[in-house]
């Protein structure tokens, strides 16, 4: 079975934009390219050839990506819902955000969260209350 030019470039820019995607992923953490391989026990230079798309990612190899970039492996691919990309969103601002705070800060901020997760819910803002009207 041959495959069209078509299908051949198509496969070349998914594995373009996952090697994107996964980049951004490694950089948005602080990782190093380095680090990344000897976490996954290959060369430095198979993880430059991924996050350019000139080496494709075995499966094991993006699973292993996902944990350590603490992302699915649907939204390293692009695969993940509108509510999932959402979601990610928020959690990356919040991630930027406390970042940013000081140690004690960021203690407050999970205690903070920790309460929210057992209540079920965060209570509604004053702007929301209003938006029902």
């Amino acid at each position: 079975m041959m495959h069209s030019e078509d299908q051949i470039s198509g496969a070349e820019e998914e594995q373009e934009q996952l090697g994107r995607r996964l980049r951004e992923s490694r950089e948005y953490i602080g990782l190093s390219q380095e680090f990344v391989a000897e976490r996954l026990g290959i060369p430095r230079a198979s993880i430059s050839a991924m996050e350019t798309g000139k080496r494709k990612v075995s499966s094991l190899e993006l699973k292993h990506l996902a944990h350590l970039y603490k992302r699915s492996v649907t939204s390293l691919l692009g695969e993940d819902t509108q509510e999932e990309q959402a979601e990610d969103a928020t959690v990356r601002a919040l991630f930027r955000t406390a970042r940013e705070l000081s140690e004690q800060d960021r203690q407050q901020l999970l205690r903070f969260a920790q309460f929210l997760r057992q209540v079920g819910h965060a209570p509604q803002t004053h702007d929301e209350m209003t938006d029902r009207t």
